[in-house]
């Protein structure tokens, strides 16, 4: 996912990498005798540790190909490899940078703005011609013109998800070029989502959905995201969606009315109930401190 800030972050992990190393070392020659006698009880990350033969040549180009491979994630941020590598060299030489912070600050900010702005150009460009060509495939139907299409992968036959319910549902995610951004599946199954809560695209897309009907949905980022959010702006969403619940709102209506009728039972059976609930201070005399956090906490509700 792109951000403007992306690149920053990645230097940034690079560099706390090196430091965070670096200040370990530091630590470990300046603690006390108790500190050493704690961490020695300590277990290590990897019981396999000791026996690995330490390769630094192959650790540093392991290291530079790990930079490199998340630069590579930004190529709207184009780096000169060469001069990157230059300025590593300089700075862990202890020569001073070509730029001031403050002229490194406001020159990355204008290229990350540069970059941003170009992405968005592309990828709206890319979605409104994704929507075109789309909307005469066979089975496409519209429910926005030039913003909202989807088919129909499996008919359902239950109730109908109406505007602003609480569907359970599973769905997945994914960009034009097939990557995707998630999934109930990552989620452990499905989920319920209010649609008053979700980008419009998705919301009025599953209005009208039966259970057990699959829809493949195509958000035009006017409908999504657009410019902002986590994923890169303007970029055209396609969401495969199996509704499971038209409206999970109803079931817990119900269960909260069973709660409420049975809560409403045993208030009947006993007036002094909620003396039950409420502990005196004599009998938490013996309790652990958690157990008088815990009972202080029901106190509160108590009263």
């Amino acid at each position: 996912m792109f951000k403007k800030s992306r690149i920053a972050k990645i230097i940034c992990l690079s560099i706390l990498c090196l430091s965070s190393s670096l200040s370990a070392e530091d630590k470990s020659q300046n603690v006390g005798s108790s500190a050493a006698s704690t961490a020695s009880k300590l277990e290590t990350p990897n019981a396999t540790d000791k026996n690995v033969q330490i390769d630094m040549v192959k650790l540093s180009r392991a290291f530079g190909n790990f930079i490199g491979r998340n630069l590579q994630s930004s190529p709207a941020l184009k780096f000169n490899i060469d001069d990157l590598i230059e300025g590593i060299k300089d700075g862990a030489a202890g020569k001073a940078s070509p730029l001031s912070e403050k002229e490194y600050e406001a020159m990355m900010a204008a290229v990350q703005e540069k970059a941003f702005k170009e992405m968005s150009e592309t990828n709206l460009k890319s979605a409104n011609e994704f929507i075109e060509k789309n909307s005469k495939e066979a089975g496409v139907k519209e429910i926005a013109p030039g913003q909202l299409q989807y088919t129909i992968l499996k008919e359902g036959t239950g109730p109908q998800v109406a505007a602003h319910a609480s569907p359970k549902i599973h769905y997945s995610g994914k960009y034009q070029d097939g990557t995707v951004f998630g999934s109930s599946e990552e989620m452990g199954g499905p989920i319920t989502i209010p649609l008053d809560q979700t980008i419009a695209g998705f919301s009025k897309g599953i209005v009208g959905m039966k259970e057990g009907e699959k829809r493949r949905l195509f958000v035009h980022p006017d409908l999504g995201y657009g410019t902002t959010g986590q994923l890169p702006p303007n970029e055209l969403l396609i969401f495969d969606i199996e509704v499971v619940k038209a409206d999970t709102a109803d079931e817990k209506a119900k269960n909260d009315g069973s709660k409420d009728s049975s809560s409403d039972e045993d208030n009947d059976d006993d007036d002094d109930d909620d003396d039950d609930f409420y502990f005196e201070e004599d009998d938490l005399e013996e309790a652990s401190p958690q157990a008088k956090a815990n009972a202080s906490q029901v106190n509160v509700q108590a009263k």
